[in-house]
């Protein structure tokens, strides 16, 4: 992958926005992978983005807010939740860079409903949180545990805690990489859809993990991923942003 195909400064946004969202606190922790491995979860048509010879595997956990579908204003009651998300990283055909969601956790059930019901996404209705932890410098703790439908069961469960180092900022080739994506791919009704968005270049600080556990990878089908110690983690403050409805891709006759 030539890094220059990509850039922190998003392309216009064609067509009408059709949903908005602010993400604050955002954590980014990612591990290498072989391509091969993540290339069975690839839409139809999408095959593992590659950096440094590497695919990746995130943790992304954030703080979703101001939520809402085309002109409606934000939802009150449902719209603002910590998110966690295990993504990985796709390019098409016409060489779009976009993210491949595996799982999506949210504690808003109208949001899970809705998203999987418009966009086909694999929201998980769960248990999250953040908070921020008292102490010199800016430490926060993002949880999740998955709600199953057998009484008493208990889904995957998350729980990270980073530290970050706000005196430093980030942008090299790698955090290009992993952040600029200004669009996903997803499944819908046996068809591969590229779903465009757009938002303000990431402001973003080098952090560190102080405690991981997770069961969020080995659910989306990637046992052992966190094992290893992380090779980036990254925290952005935040950014707003907006959707724009999506198109279905081509996919040539070899990759149907």
């Amino acid at each position: 992958m030539d890094v220059m195909d990509l850039s922190a400064t998003p392309p216009p946004l064609r067509g009408r926005t059709v949903a908005a969202q602010a993400w604050r606190d955002v954590a980014f922790v990612h591990w290498r992978v072989d391509p091969e491995v993540v290339r069975p979860l690839m839409p139809r048509g999408v095959r593992p983005d590659v950096f440094d010879g590497s695919s990746w595997v995130g943790l992304v956990a954030f703080e979703l807010g101001a939520a809402r579908i085309g002109p409606l204003p934000p939802a009150r009651r449902w719209g603002t939740f910590t998110e966690i998300n295990v993504r990985l990283y796709g390019i098409d055909d016409e060489g779009r860079h976009g993210v491949v969601f595996a799982s999506l956790e949210a504690a808003s059930l109208p949001a899970v409903i809705g998203a999987r019901a418009l966009f086909s996404l694999p929201y998980m209705f769960a248990h999250t949180g953040k908070r921020r932890l008292e102490g010199s410098g800016l430490s926060l703790r993002y949880t999740s545990q998955r709600h199953t439908a057998r009484l008493g069961g208990r889904g995957p469960g998350f729980d990270l805690t980073v530290d970050v180092d706000t005196s430093r900022a980030v942008r090299d080739d790698l955090s290009t990489f992993l952040t600029a994506r200004w669009g996903l791919f997803q499944t819908r009704f046996g068809r591969t859809l590229w779903l465009p968005n757009t938002h303000e270049p990431w402001t973003l600080h080098p952090a560190r993990v102080r405690h991981l556990e997770d069961e969020l990878c080995a659910a989306a089908g990637l046992p052992g991923i966190v094992d290893a110690p992380p090779e980036s983690v990254l925290f952005s403050p935040g950014v707003d942003a907006r959707f724009a409805a999506g198109s279905t891709i081509r996919v040539a006759p070899d990759r149907r």
